[in-house]
């Protein structure tokens, strides 16, 4: 079948990688894509705002699934628009998307379902925000309701700090995402990443993930949209996993589905697993960016199928209980421009050419995924802030982060930098054995 899949970051690269891969794939377009995507797809400009000339797109090029990598085309609705007009679409529907788009709609339904999450208020005002600051401790979590780039949430360490955030959210720093504001308790733990794959019905497991949001190293710094990833968790164990999808996943489809919200697609629950077990920080309702990267460098299924069966409300048709992962360690480290995640530094060039002339980069064990890339003069360039997403895997976690290091020190990118402690839990966990 011929597959159009919309974006243009690493996690885009990573989804066309392994589409590419697919033996059910007769032609892989998409748009706007990056030069790395373009090596595994055919390009297309297409504004993914204009729903019509999406679907003319799909009509006119028989396109038999659309694959919606970002959260904002599905928060604005394409994925209804599309199948209204008879076309499959990978990604959950606008209703269904507000498990992303709305840090409220998410906390009102763990309430009416029972699911494990942190204590909360909803807050529409600054006023009304200050107030409700005083039926929480320090530090305090505090969300921008809507979509923010991943950016959107300050843990303020005092009650200052966090009328200082209230004011810059409510004062338009998130734009619209900060019309309103959730304000939850802290949790203590540690963080970790699960993702499932759904029909509305049907649910299977899709692997977990660690990220490490803040800039710098040792986690500290602003939060980002994710500056490395290691893929499985073993924090994550088979016991706590079956927990998350009996207490968390499962209610949520089930209720979403009850509502009247059917969802269908990945659902990406962002995990605290705290004394009392897992519980829910919040939800994407696609892959996440870079965990998506380690996750299809592990993945040995054909993805266009998987999600085909989802789009099609056939998940229960998959060969197996659950999609097969290699049993590796998977560990990607994001390469940013300067001034990152503030406003980057645009332009500044790039080589990977000593990766490429030992043939290792398109290999399984290590894949330069582009992010914020794009071409000058034929020559690679930084046009955003996360520019690559460096992966490797290894028999360890200590082994596949050696491998993507040394990929990194033999890229040249003046304007860039990286994290250097990239799955740094997991290898002193190694390291005690």
């Amino acid at each position: 079948m011929n597959i159009l899949l919309l974006g243009s970051g690493g996690r885009e690269h990573a989804l066309a990688w392994k589409l590419a891969q697919s033996p059910s794939l007769a032609k892989l377009y998409a748009a706007p894509g990056n030069p790395g995507i373009a090596e595994e797809a055919e390009c297309v400009a297409l504004e993914v705002t204009d729903h019509g000339a999406v679907i003319a797109f799909c009509a006119e090029k028989r396109i038999g699934l659309v694959v919606v990598g970002p959260e904002a085309p599905l928060v604005d609705g394409l994925s209804d628009s599309l199948r209204a007009a008879g076309v499959p679409v990978f990604g959950p529907s606008q209703a269904a998307a507000r498990l992303e788009g709305s840090k409220g709609f998410t906390k009102d339904l763990c309430q009416r379902a029972g699911i494990p999450t942190a204590g909360y208020v909803r807050t529409s005002s600054l006023e009304e925000a200050r107030a409700a600051l005083a039926r929480f401790a320090a530090p305090y979590v505090l969300k921008a309701d809507g979509l923010a780039a991943g950016k959107g949430v300050v843990i303020a360490a005092t009650l200052a700090e966090a009328e200082a955030a209230l004011a810059d959210m409510f004062g338009g720093a998130f734009g619209g995402a900060g019309a309103q504001v959730v304000i939850e308790e802290f949790m203590e733990g540690e963080e970790a990443s699960f993702f499932a794959l759904t029909d509305g019905t049907a649910i299977v497991p899709f692997g977990s993930a660690q990220d490490h949001k803040r800039v710098g190293d040792g986690d500290v710094g602003p939060n980002t949209g994710g500056m490395g990833a290691y893929s499985p968790a073993p924090v994550l164990t088979p016991e706590l996993q079956a927990r998350v999808m009996a207490e968390i996943i499962e209610p949520t489809v089930r209720t979403m589905r009850e509502e009247g919200n059917t969802y269908q697609g990945v659902l990406f629950a962002g995990l605290m697993l705290t004394a009392d077990g897992p519980k829910l920080i919040e939800y994407n309702a696609r892959f996440g960016d870079p965990e998506c990267q380690v996750l299809m460098m592990r993945l040995r299924d054909d993805l266009a199928n998987i999600m085909w069966l989802c789009a099609t409300g056939r998940l229960d048709e998959l060969d197996e209980e659950s999609p097969e992962f290699e049993a590796v360690y998977a560990l990607t480290v994001i390469m940013a421009a300067n001034g990152y995640p503030g406003t980057p530094e645009k332009g500044g060039a790039i080589d990977i050419s000593a990766c490429d002339q030992t043939g290792a980069r398109d290999q399984r064990h290590l894949k330069i995924f582009h992010a914020g890339t794009a071409l000058k003069d034929g020559a690679l360039v930084a046009n955003g802030g996360r520019v690559l997403a460096v992966t490797a895997t290894g028999a360890s976690v200590t082994e596949a982060q050696a491998k993507a290091y040394a990929a990194v020190d033999a890229i040249t990118f003046p304007t860039g930098f990286c994290r250097r402690d990239i799955g740094w839990r997991e290898v002193a966990r190694e390291a005690e054995v």
